[in-house]
């Protein structure tokens, strides 16, 4: 964990083995982790972080990303190798379904306002769509550029977006039509991908150049690239500070001011 006014590590929490994907539900102050060399996911309540152990819930194959809806109190998992989403009911911490989707799901975002989740499927280069409120799987896929795995959505301009890692583009998913409808060129092999929707920003990490592109959400273009060094991986944003955090594959996470 992660003081981000004062840029220290607070607390080290032990989960499972391999943990990927992160996500947090800020109405329980729970994180959750999906470890994918043990094929569950860790659940930790930060309110006791340095002395609570984490529950441990099992799930699919190979579980990458996961994301909450924190209005459904669910939580919803890609197990890469299943082609499966587990969902989780966070107040039992239980599976209570699982959803067939396309060819290795690698990451989830969830719309909390429109109750859907979307989930990248890197073989298949489409996003399956599932309603958080039924667990279902609502509408075709929606084809996106080679190999996508990150994803984030902006509820204020109905609109997602996905690291394309196969062809170095951010695709622009309109997500009334369900439809993409631009696709914007980034670095190399980017993988992570976060949005401020307050500063009409998105970020996403291209791994292999160790750099940031800076998108502007209102015209599509990148802005600026903002280079980190090393192996990128993920990225999260504070919509309070607009400051972005990159996770590094030398053990470090980067710090990325908003311009002024």
């Amino acid at each position: 964990m992660i003081d981000t006014s004062t840029h220290t590590v607070t607390a080290t929490i032990p989960v499972g083995r391999g943990p990927l994907g992160v996500a947090v539900d800020p109405t329980s102050h729970t994180v959750y982790t999906a470890n994918n060399r043990d094929d569950t996911v860790s659940m930790v309540d930060t309110n006791n972080s340095r002395s609570a152990a984490a529950t441990t819930i099992p799930v699919g194959t190979n579980p990458w990303g996961i994301a909450v809806d924190p209005t459904t109190h669910t939580a919803f998992v890609a197990n890469n190798w299943d082609n499966t989403v587990s969902v989780i009911d966070t107040s039992t911490h239980a599976v209570t379904a699982t959803v067939q989707v396309g060819k290795h799901p690698e990451w989830v975002a969830v719309d909390p306002s429109t109750h859907t989740a979307y989930i990248t499927n890197n073989s298949d280069g489409t996003v399956s769509v599932i309603d958080t409120s039924n667990h279902t799987v609502t509408t075709s896929t929606i084809n996106v550029g080679n190999g996508p795995l990150g994803v984030a959505v902006d509820s204020t301009s109905h609109t997602a977006y996905t690291a394309n890692y196969g062809d170095n583009t951010v695709s622009v998913i309109d997500t009334a039509s369900r439809t993409a409808t631009a696709t914007i060129k980034a670095g190399t092999n980017p993988w992570g991908l976060a949005v401020d929707p307050t500063t009409h920003t998105a970020y996403t990490t291209n791994s292999t150049d160790g750099t940031v592109s800076v998108i502007d959400t209102t015209t599509n273009t990148v802005t600026s690239t903002i280079r980190v060094g090393n192996r990128l991986w993920a990225v999260a944003v504070d919509p309070a500070t607009h400051t972005a955090y990159t996770a590094n594959s030398d053990n470090t996470v980067s710090v990325i001011k908003p311009a002024h």
